[in-house]
């Protein structure tokens, strides 16, 4: 009935996604049938401002003539007049946010500037004029050579052109103090032996090793090869490899244990049913054991190693070698470290030495007990796989409407 049911859920999931699917064909089919019958009557959408032109797919048809297929480019949208003023204020709120780079004011600046020549999105081109080009360059790169401590005034002017008429232009003027970069001592004699350093490498191009300065400013200077951290980084990924593998270990340990106990707990119904079987038929339990093993060794190759069963050969070896049939059976229950086999063992043990009557009756009960437990099992993990199930159908339902319906919204005209 639960495997029907199961069944059941997941035939109605596909039919839905089905439906749904077709659902969404049906309404493609009529958008598109509506598009290509009724023309282009609202006329072709442009691209927006800076986002160049568009190409056109269409089909022309008249009187007479069959339809043919005419590809046409279509020009971005243009600015009005009255917006290309703004458009030029918008432009130049980002040229006085981005101009100043890692200064921090145009009173004090130290650093090269950020002289961009366009800004991206707008369809506007800028050309900047300095009144100094001592200080410094059309890109804003500053000559530290020809600055001065008290600062130098730099006028700067950018002529912001709009792309799409030349004639439409905005001149923004501003100006900058200039002053040397702030070093530390450290910082102007490492700045000392690059400059040594790049003049020897232009008188000695022509010779294959460059012989570095040996003192700068009066001071002696050694050199090193910066140390490569490939060692390091490699002993670092061996040690967290060596933590990833073990804590997998772990992880797999983990689920191995929980494995072995599923499958005990699954084949504890079925040998509480032999034991029954055998004891009814009058052996003893330690014959019922050994024929319980004995019928495993059989059938091992078809089934595989089952614990419980291996467990039970252990008992059986633990009895031929004299020790106490009793103590073997509460041995078993420990080892199998799970309550049921706990209990039976207990019981087996009880049995041996207080002589309990109704041993089988109350097997049987236990067994019976035993196969509830497990259909209730087999239940709930069939309700937790239907479950997990419909996260993914969900996803690949998702993924397929989307492959359907998005491009043809993309191609589709309004």
């Amino acid at each position: 009935m639960f495997a029907w049911c199961k069944a059941d859920k997941d035939r109605s999931i596909k039919y839905l996604a089905v439906v749904l699917i077709f659902a969404a064909g049906i309404v493609l089919a009529i958008m598109d049938y509506r598009s290509s019958v009724r023309g282009i009557e609202e006329g072709l959408w442009r691209n927006s401002y800076g986002e160049g032109t568009k190409r056109q797919e269409l089909e022309i048809k008249t009187e007479g003539t069959k339809k043919q297929e005419l590809e046409v480019e279509i020009s971005e949208r243009k600015y009005e007049e009255k917006d290309i003023e703004e458009l030029f204020q918008k432009c130049i709120s980002k040229i006085e946010e981005e101009m100043l780079g890692e200064n921090k004011s145009a009173d004090y600046i130290s650093k090269d500037l950020n002289l961009m020549t366009e800004l991206q999105g707008e369809p506007v081109e800028i050309s900047w004029k300095l009144d100094s080009y001592d200080v410094m360059n059309i890109y804003g790169e500053i000559h530290e050579e020809n600055t001065v401590s008290e600062g130098t005034l730099v006028h700067l002017e950018a002529v912001l052109t709009y792309t799409q008429d030349q004639e439409k232009q905005m001149v923004y003027e501003c100006a900058v103090m200039v002053y040397p970069e702030t070093m530390t001592d450290d910082e102007k004699f490492a700045k000392n032996v690059l400059e040594e350093i790049q003049k020897r490498d232009t008188k000695t191009q022509t010779e294959e090793t460059i012989m570095l300065p040996g003192t700068v400013d009066g001071k002696s200077v050694e050199y090193f090869l910066k140390m490569d951290n490939r060692g390091i980084v490699l002993m670092v990924m061996a040690v967290l490899a060596a933590i990833l593998f073990y804590a997998q270990e772990i992880q797999n340990q983990g689920k191995a244990l929980q494995e072995k106990r599923k499958q005990m707990l699954l084949d504890y119904p079925e040998i509480l049913n032999k034991l029954t079987l055998f004891l009814g038929a009058g052996m003893t339990i330690k014959r019922a054991f050994g024929r319980i093993v004995k019928d495993y060794d059989t059938e091992k190759d078809r089934w595989g190693s089952r614990y419980a069963y291996e467990e039970m050969r252990i008992t059986c070896r633990e009895m031929d070698s004299k020790i106490s049939e009793a103590e073997c059976y509460e041995r078993f229950g420990r080892r199998c470290n799970l309550q049921e086999y706990i209990r039976l063992g207990a019981l087996l043990s009880q049995n041996m030495r207080k002589g309990t009557k109704g041993l089988n009756h109350i097997l049987r009960l236990e067994a019976i007990q035993a196969f509830e437990n497990r259909k209730a099992r087999a239940k709930k993990l069939g309700e937790e796989a239907g479950t997990k199930l419909l996260i993914p159908m969900f996803l690949m339902l998702a993924v397929v409407l989307v492959m359907v319906i998005v491009p043809a919204f993309l191609a589709m005209q309004v």
